[in-house]
């Protein structure tokens, strides 16, 4: 084996120990058209709607300003060229699998993982809403962890494999009380209950806050954060954003395909080819 593939193989399993300078002078760090990628961006966009433009004959539809679907195309975007950092601050090993960086910070624990970064998404747009009671999810065990319970000062009390409510503390609706609830939720749910907790959807009627997911161990999941709609067929466009292994920053996904980003997505779509992950049209659900 070649040194430098041997050497290469033992960064990348040793990444969370890896400086980020070893990672980046050994993993290409973009792909050949990187450049046209970002020809394409309005680069002093900050937001999802305002970095990407719809493709050619592809139109975005209106939004209610309430809606989930406006709260994901609203993200907010740190700038053109920011890099994935995990939540140790180190780069993520692949700087080659994002067009954008989701200003959203990702904790200082390896919690905030794929579903995980679903999950932050949907809580974030309900707490936006003062939808409290809505903020809910499950273990993978099948616990249902209402997070109405905890702003009440209930806390959650884990030992092996038994989970339990019981009384801690007086009620506290903080946001800072609300990321701690979402820290144990991601402690202990991922793509398997997140999975048995969303409803399937058929591609053709997909719609930006679906996820495509893979319930396992590991599993995946990715979440459309917006679509455009052909002016002339029944095809759409739609962006895709992920976090992945270990904890990181949530990214807009590249389409290694198209110098856009952006995923078509027709009656006729079997496979969904990520940078990372490949999903199955029959994987897509809906909150």
């Amino acid at each position: 084996m070649p040194v430098f593939i041997s050497l290469l193989i033992y960064v990348v399993l040793s990444c969370q120990s890896a400086s980020a300078d070893q990672v980046n002078a050994l993993i290409p760090a973009v792909v050949e058209n990187d450049t046209l990628h970002a020809l394409v961006q309005d680069t002093s966009g900050t937001t999802i709607a305002t970095r990407f433009s719809p493709p050619s004959g592809f139109t975005r539809a209106s939004l209610s300003d309430q809606s989930f679907e406006a709260f994901l195309r609203k993200l907010p975007l740190k700038p053109t060229g920011s890099k994935v950092i995990q939540y140790d601050g180190q780069f993520k090993y692949r700087q080659d699998v994002h067009a954008a960086v989701i200003d959203i910070d990702v904790g200082q624990r390896d919690l905030q993982q794929c579903a995980d970064a679903v999950m932050r998404l949907r809580a974030e747009y309900l707490w936006s809403q003062q939808a409290f009671d809505d903020i809910t999810f499950q273990f993978t065990n099948g616990f249902p962890a209402p997070y109405r319970r905890w702003r009440a000062g209930e806390r959650i009390r884990v030992r092996g494999n038994d989970v339990s409510w019981g009384p801690q503390g007086k009620i506290d609706t903080t946001y800072q009380q609300f990321r701690k609830y979402l820290n144990m939720v991601f402690a202990y749910a991922g793509t398997l209950s997140l999975a048995k907790e969303l409803e399937s959807r058929p591609i053709e009627e997909i719609q930006i806050g679906d996820v495509f997911i893979q319930g396992g161990s590991p599993g995946h999941a990715v979440i459309v954060v917006d679509l455009a709609r052909s002016n002339t067929s029944g095809e759409v466009m739609v962006l895709l954003a992920q976090s992945y292994m270990p904890a990181q920053d949530i990214h807009v996904l590249r389409n290694q395909k198209r110098v856009d980003d952006w995923y078509l997505i027709n009656e006729n779509t079997r496979v969904i080819n990520t940078p990372e992950w490949i999903f199955s049209a029959t994987d897509l659900k809906h909150f």
